[in-house]
Order: C-alpha cells, then structure tokens, then sequence
C-alpha cells in the first residue's frame, strides 16, 4: 500500500511492517514512542494500540500476532483530525466522493468508537477540496472499482495531511454513509461491479437523476456509538484504536446542536440530552476522565460545562476536540442557564421555541425549570404555543430538485413539512440501537412485520434510528421516519399522521416500556392490551397472577427493605436469584449465594429499576431451562415452539445454547409447560407475540418469566420450524386469517422432524480487554450462529464450530471446582479415550489420577516459584487446543481461575467454562469420532443432497424459488 501511494507522491504516516515481536522493537525505535501498532488484515482495529515503552510495546505485539500474520508499527499522530470520505469509481473511470465525515474525537480513537459528524464541519473550502482531489486521485491509481473509504489524519493548524488507510470494500461508516445521503452505496457498487456505468444507474431515491453525482445535505447526521462495558467485569473502559462498541445511533437535525442532542438520547432512554450524568466529585477526576478517553467523556464534558469549571480553551487544551464542536456545545448550556431562572408561566414564545431548536426534549425542559412540572404540561403549552416539529425529507439534493421520497426526519427549524399528513396507517416501533441482548433478532422481527403489513394492503410507517439495519431502508415501508423512539416523538408522530394504531411488540425492550405511556396518552395499541403488557413486565403483578391461576413457580416476594430480603433468603435457603422489573437481558440480575453478596445485588437492582418493584426469588440449581415461543390470537395460542437450553438455568437464555426439538425433555415435563403455556395466554389476553420461560427439575416445572413481545429466539425459531412466526403475529394482531400457513401448534408433535436446530451463541471477549470470559444470569454474547444436523450432536458441534472454534489437536487444560469433579471424570475420561493429552491443576488432577485417568500437573497462574511446568506459559505458547475452566460459587483460586480463561481468550484458545457444555462437547466428539462419522462435518454438494430427497421431504416444489 505504501509503495502503490509513493508513486503518485501521496503520504502516509511514517510505518514499517514485522511478523515478529523482536522486529516490531527495532521498528519501535525508528519512529519513537509513544508508537502505534496495528494488525494487518483485521477488523475493527483488533489488536491495534499506543505503546508507551518497550515492555508495553512486546506485550501488545504478542497479542496481536496471535490473531494476525504481520503487524505495522507507525508514527503515532494523536490529536490530529479524523476525517473520511465515501468514494464511487466504476469501470470507466468515472468517479465521485458520495459523504464526507469528520470525527468529533480526534485521532487515537478507532472511527468505530468516536463521534462522527457528516458532512464535515470544521474543514474549510481549501482543506475539504484538497482531501476530495486526493481522495479520487488515490482511489483511480489503485485501480478501485464499486465503493471503498479513504480515511485521513489531518492537522489541525496547517495544511499537512496523512492517508491512513483505504479499505476497498463497504466499511461500517458505508452503512452510516448510505443513511444519512440517502445514496444506498451498496446498491450502486453492486451494479457498478456488474460492469454498469454509474452513468446508467438510477438514484433510488429521486427516481429521476443517476448515481454519478454528489449528494447535498441541507441537515447534520451525528453518530454516537453504544458500548456495554457495564456488563463485563474487570474490564477496561477506556477507548482507543481497537474497536468496543456494540452498535451506533444516527441522529438528524438542522444544527449540530438539535443533531447532537437527538442522538445522545438516542443511545438508551436513561439519557435525557447533553447534560452531566454521574458526576465525577473532583475536579482532578474529570481532567482525567477528558485526558483518557473512555465511553463517559461527553457527560464529563458536559459536567465542565454545566458547572462553568473548565473553559473551552481548557477543554480544547486537554482533549484537542476542535473549538468549532466545543462553542456548540457551549450554546446547548446558555439556553439551559436561561430556562433554569424561568417558571412554565413565564417561558416567551420564543425561549421556548429556542429550547427546541437546541434539541432539547419536552421531559428535559419539565425537569430544568423552576417548580415542579410534567412532561405533559410542557407539551401543552408548547402546542398553545403552536410549537410542533416540521417533517422534512432527505431527497440527497438539498430539496434543489422535486424528488418523491419517504424517507423522513422532523426538526423545529424551518418554516413548513415537506409530506402532508399520512392519514392513517400502522405504525411499527423499530428496536433502537444495537446492545449486547437487543440487536439483529428485533430488527428481523420488525422488517417481517412491515413487510407482512404491505402484503395485508395496510400502510406502514417505521420509526427507528438505527443506520445499521435493514427496518431504515426507505423502501422497506410507505414511510420511514428517520427518529428518536420517545413518547415525545412517537406522540409527535401518531398525531400529525393521524395514524390507526401503533405496533410495540417486534421491537424488543425500547417499545415495551413505552406502550404503557403511550396508551395513557390516547394511543391505540395494536394486539396484546398495554395493561396486560403491564401485568408481565411488572414482576409483582406478574408472579400475583401466576399464583390466581394456579401456575407453578419458585418461591417470590416483593422487596420493600434490605431486611425483609435477608429473612426471605432465610427463610427458602440460599441461592436466591434478585430481579428488576422491565429490563432486557437480564441487566442487573444477580445470583446471592450468601448475605454480604445479597446486600451488594440490592443496591445494584434498586439503581437499575428506579420506581419499578424489585422482585427476589428462589433461584433452583441445577434445573433444565425450557422456552416456549408463541403467537397468541384472543388469549388462545394459535403457534407454537418448545426448546430447551443446553446449559442448566443460571445462564442467561441470551448466552445459552438452544435446541429445538428439546432433546432431553420427558412427556411429562412437555405436558406441565403446555398446560401453563394455556392459562399464562388466557390470563394476559395475548394476541401476537408471547415467550415464556421455564425451569424444570424432577416433577417441578416452574414458571420464572413471560414477555409479551418477540423474544431474540424468535428467528431461530422461525427458521428451524420453517413458518414466520412474525408474519403469523402481525396477522393475528390486524385481524387476518392464518388458516393457510401450515402453523405448528402446541399439539404438533413432528416438527421439526429428522433434524434437529441448535444455536450457540458469539461472544467478543478477546477485544473486551480484561473482561471475564465467564457466564452468568446478565447476558453478554454480541451475536448468534444456528446449524442444523441429523442429531442434536451433530448440529451442536456444527453450531460451535461456525461460531470460530477449532476443535482441539492433542493437549488440553483442564481445571474444575472440587464438587463437580466427580461429574467431569466422565468427559474426562473420554477425552482421554479418544487420544487427547489432558493437563490439570493440582487440585483436578488429584481427583483425575484417584479416579484412574491418566493425566499431567501444571502449576496454577499466581504460583511463580513452582517447580511444575506453567500453565500460562504453556497457554502463550499455545501448546493447549482447549481450555476447560469450570468454576462455580464455593470456587477459591478466584485469580488463577480467571488469568486462565482471560490467557485462553487472549491467545485466541477455546474456552468452556460450563460443565453442560462440556458434557455436550465430549458426547459430541466421541460419537463422531468413535460410533459413526458425523454426515453434517463431511459435507455432500447441493446436488447429491437433492438425489436423496424424496419429494415428501422436500420443502418447496422443484422450481420454486426459496
């Protein structure tokens, strides 16, 4: 790459390449510290870091060459500008910059995880043009056809610049590109890949001119990532040059302020705009926080603000965020300062008009005046007022030229909308951002519902934010607003379309916890009564109602004081599981085996589930974990699926492995899970969506929850059964008949049938640096793979492997807790059968050798001075094919137990840490290897596979398209 730049005399930073750790201290040396590393041929930055000196520098290039074949030590330039453009080349040469972005953080933050603003906002005319010409001159010397990005690093005071890199290829910020132009670039590349000249392809979105132009904004897109370090323990928040976040929100308005508030309550409905949160006590602790950035340095900005303790050239000074962003910010606060001295009665016209040209939301200006006011009586005045937000759309020519869009955003700046009012339609709520426990699953389940909608003949409305997905697509629905998901907005929205009523069950958590308000405030919503939606969410209504139909589940109590959960821990004996009301993936759900540790899960819960109840329960160990997914019409369930977790219940259903159908259920326990499945949909009234979890043990099948709304299993579900789930909810909620779809209900006993479905889940320890890489009830796995196979074995081994696991060579590391010992003797002992060497930790390897299989000592992590070999050691030099780290509760060499499974992922090892799935794992190697080679791992071609089917077998008829 640097070779192909220099012949046109194009610079990049200072680098040098290395595939060894030696070499990358030479190279260090040449350019200085503090340095840049990077890893070639990686995504999202992984591996990449600043090394300070020497020692820091050896570490991070071990880590990165496990998991990359060459690595480029470079020049570190941080605190020059970021700024990226979008570029189009087809096979004739023909070129254009489609968006420019520039990054609110300057360089040293991976674009992934900065703010970014489109289009750029701080270049002047000189700088912005001599980027663009750079930018095609490079893209036409290295011969790109369809779309690539070119990122620079610019300096904030002179004209120098750097090419950082340029990948040829849709990046993520292509996604954010597409969205906020309204230029869908991958639809062009596609074609342009095709050999079609851009001359000859048509803007999608004018339906009138072609692709070879350059898109105009008359509005600003900000983006703003979404970590959940929260949910990890251990783990470093700081940000830097290797990606974090697990999904991003764009946010549209007129001025940066309106866009860059938008957004930030975009990211989680906790935020209420650019205010403090948290505050940092010390004046030294908020300097430290802006010096090193982690995912809170805007609040912290914010707080410096707000509290007049830092000026902007302070600020400018510690982070290097250009002045133009921070004079920005500062306005947001001289409109908060004026609103504070003011009561309801005396907000002007204007001051409040001002209030939301700042973006500010009706629930944040109630809570910034003197006295005491609602949201409601801030809408209200504001309506007397004639104050309502315009519609306007992005037609990607600044409204120069007459375009035919619907795609939509709303704003309080400018004089008139662009659309007339909808007049009528359904309104489906989107999911929001992406997070660890709401991300793809919900997006599915929204597209199948509009899509289901168009097919019924109704007009769909979609609102979501979320430029990651495919419910944003313009020509998705009849109209797409482009929007925060409040009540505000969402009321804002239902009123000027004058709409029929709003769908909230396909979107996950976000629209679940607004149908309440939104139903108070007048709205109709479709399918299963919000106060029913209400009965579910709230624990306490929910376990009172389980108890009136006589539905069986563990022992429950509402929590009114520390005291009270301490007699009932008491009194039903430890474990005991605490649970907040309305949340998703299990946040703030704990597990207490003890007093102290019940005292700290408190104080945690209340934070999370302010003025919802707090529920404790008994927590069953050792008990199957069942799930029912079904559709409900009127209270009677018209679909239905049971599967079971691989995994005992304690795992979070997020980060457990499925199976359908459930493999190890006897006909009783199906029969129990039924017959609840019955009277829990009656009860609550269902119609859509319903998931209902169980825990089973001996004759006990106890129900632990219920939500009435997709669940993330829903796909999967779908996709092994072979019938849309969602299409048959979003028939059952406006009313269409199901009759011809072929539904499996809860009496179907054959489906599916000669195979079986498991989906295990994905997770990203290895860039969560320092994170645990263990298991619990609060979900953490950032994604899905699901196989199917002729056995449950096989389809779960298919399944692991999709999910980036190798299966182990010859040596494996072994160390389990004391009372599972026994229990692992068995996986033991195949393992050793089929060949592999096992390698234990004192402790195991004593019960392993008492019981008579063979195996070798390794010394535990912290014991330095031992004579055995070490196992960490052995891990680095990756000598182990797997890991198996089992700790549970009574677990004591907590540090050893977690520097091993944090060396294993590290190092890029597989890692079990649960004994399911080791038991699963062993059963699964040791039938295909020793009682029958597995079909589904020595695969057969399309066409050998279609010789054996039968017609019957089939699903579609042979020249249909599926």
């Amino acid at each position: 790459f640097s070779d192909r730049l220099n012949e046109i005399n194009e610079k990049i930073a200072e680098s040098y390449t290395t595939t060894t750790i030696d070499g990358a201290v030479e190279h260090a040396k040449k350019v200085g510290y503090p340095c840049m590393i990077r890893s070639a041929f990686a995504l999202g930055g992984l591996g990449s870091g600043i090394c300070k000196n020497e020692d820091h520098l050896r570490d991070m290039a071990g880590k990165a060459l496990s998991v990359s074949p060459q690595i480029l030590v470079e020049k570190s330039m941080l605190g020059w500008k970021e700024v990226e453009y979008e570029v189009v080349r087809d096979h004739l040469d023909n070129c254009v910059t489609v968006c420019n972005m520039e990054n609110f953080d300057p360089l040293g933050i991976h674009t992934g995880d900065s703010i970014v603003m489109a289009p750029s906002q701080t270049l002047s005319n000189e700088e912005y043009h001599m980027l663009r010409e750079t930018a095609i001159r490079v893209v036409r010397h290295l011969g790109i056809i369809g779309e690539c990005n070119i990122q620079y690093a610019l300096h904030p005071t002179s004209l120098e610049y750097a090419i950082i890199e340029v990948n040829p290829r849709l990046s993520r910020s292509s996604a954010l590109a597409s969205k906020a132009t309204g230029y869908p670039l991958a639809f062009v590349a596609a074609k342009l890949c095709l050999g079609m000249p851009m001359t000859e392809v048509i803007n999608q979105v004018t339906k009138k001119t072609q692709a070879a132009f350059e898109p105009s904004l008359d509005y600003i897109v900000t983006k703003i990532p979404r970590w959940d370090m929260t949910k990890f323990e251990n783990v470093s928040r700081q940000i830097g040059s290797a990606m974090k976040s697990v999904g991003e929100v764009m946010g549209i308005g007129r001025t940066m302020e309106e866009s860059m508030q938008k957004a930030m309550r975009m990211v989680d409905p906790s935020i209420a705009g650019f205010q403090p949160k948290n505050r940092y006590e010390t004046l030294s602790e908020l300097k430290e926080e802006l010096r090193v950035p982690t995912d809170r340095r805007i609040y912290a900005i914010a707080q410096a603000m707000h509290e007049k303790t830092l000026t902007v050239d302070e600020i400018h000074e510690i982070t290097k965020i250009d002045h133009w962003f921070l004079r920005r910010l500062e306005n947001i606060v001289h409109t908060w300062d004026e609103l504070e001295t003011t009561t309801l009665e005396g907000t002007s016209k204007d001051l409040m008009l001002d209030a939301k040209k700042m973006g500010y939301s009706d629930q944040q200006i109630a809570a910034i005046l003197k006295g005491e006011y609602t949201e409601d009586d801030i809408r209200n005045k504001r309506i007397g007022y004639g104050i309502t937000p315009h519609t306007k759309q992005i037609d990607t020519l600044a409204a120069e030229y007459p375009a035919a869009t619907n795609y939509l955003y709303m704003t309080y700046h400018g004089s008139e909308s662009d659309v007339p009012s909808a007049n009528g339609g359904v309104i489906v709520i989107g999911s929001g951002a992406y997070r660890i426990g709401s991300s793809i699953e919900f997006d599915w389940c929204g597209v199948s519902c509009i899509r289901t909608l168009r097919k019924l003949g109704y007009q769909s409305t979609m609102i979501n934010y979320n430029p990651e997905t495919v419910s944003t697509d313009y020509d998705e629905c009849d109209r797409l607003y482009f929007e925060e998901l409040s009540r505000e907005r969402v009321l804002d929205i239902y009123q000027q379309d004058k709409s029929d009523g709003v769908v909230v069950s396909v979107g996950g958590q976000i629209p679940n916890g607004i149908a309440l308000p939104l139903h108070d405030a007048g709205v109709k919503i479709m399918g299963t009564p919000a106060p029913m939606i209400d009965n579910a969410e709230d624990r306490n209504k929910f376990s009172a109602a389980l108890d009136e139909i006589g539905v069986q589940q563990p022992a429950w109590q509402e929590l009114t004081s520390t005291q009270s959960a301490l007699d009932f821990a008491a009194k039903v004996g430890y474990p005991v599981l605490v649970r907040p009301s309305y949340v998703l993936s299990g946040a703030a759900m704990n597990v207490a085996h003890n007093d102290k540790q019940l005292r700290y899960c408190l104080e945690e819960a209340a934070e999370v589930s302010q003025d919802k109840p707090v529920v404790i329960s008994d927590f069953i160990q050792g008990a199957v974990e069942i799930e029912m997914d079904g559709v409900g019409k009127d209270g009677e369930l018209i679909a239905a699926a049971i599967h079971e977790h691989i995994e005992n219940a304690g795992v979070h259903s997020g980060d457990a492995s499925l199976v359908l159908p459930p493999h190890t259920l006897s006909a009783y326990t199906k029969e129990r899970v039924r017959e609840a499945s019955k009277k829990i949909a009656k009860r609550l009234n269902i119609t859509g969506p319903v998931n209902i979890q169980f825990v089973a043990k001996g004759t006990d099948v106890m129900c632990i929850e219920c939500n009435v709304r997709a669940s993330r299993s829903f796909p999967f579900v779908s996709k092994t059964m072979g019938v849309d789930y969602i299409e048959a909810a979003t028939k059952a909620i406006v009313g269409a008949d199901t009759s011809d779809m072929d539904l499996p209900t809860l009496e179907t006993r054959d489906r599916p049938s000669g195979y079986v479905g498991v989906k295990a889940p994905m997770f990203s320890f290895t860039r969560l640096r320092g994170s645990d890489p263990v298991l619990g009830v609060e979900m953490s796995s950032t994604g899905e793979v699901a196989c199917f196979g002729a056995s449950t074995e096989e389809a779960f081994l298919k399944s692991l492997l999709s999910t980036g696991f190798k299966l182990p060579k010859k040596n494996i590391l072994v160390s389990v807790q004391g009372d599972l010992q026994d229990e692992f003797t068995h996986s033991a002992y195949q393992l050793h059968e089929l060949g592999y060497k096992l390698f234990a930790t004192q402790a195991t390897a004593d019960r392993l050798e008492k019981n008579q299989v063979p195996c070798t000592v390794v010394s535990y992590p912290t014991d330095e001075n031992s004579s055995l070999p070490s196992c960490t050691e052995m891990i680095k030099n990756e000598e182990f094919g797997l890991v198996i780290n089992i700790p549970t509760h009574n677990s004591k060499r907590l540090e050893d137990n977690y520097q091993m499974r944090r060396n294993a992922v590290d190092y890029g090892i597989p890692l079990l840490t649960n004994m399911n799935l080791v038991k699963m794992f062993s059963d699964a190697v040791y039938k295909h290897r020793v009682e029958e080679k597995m079909v589904g791992l020595e695969p057969k071609t399309l066409f050998e596979h279609y010789e054996e089917e039968t017609d019957s077998d089939a699903w579609t008829n042979k020249d249909e398209f599926h």
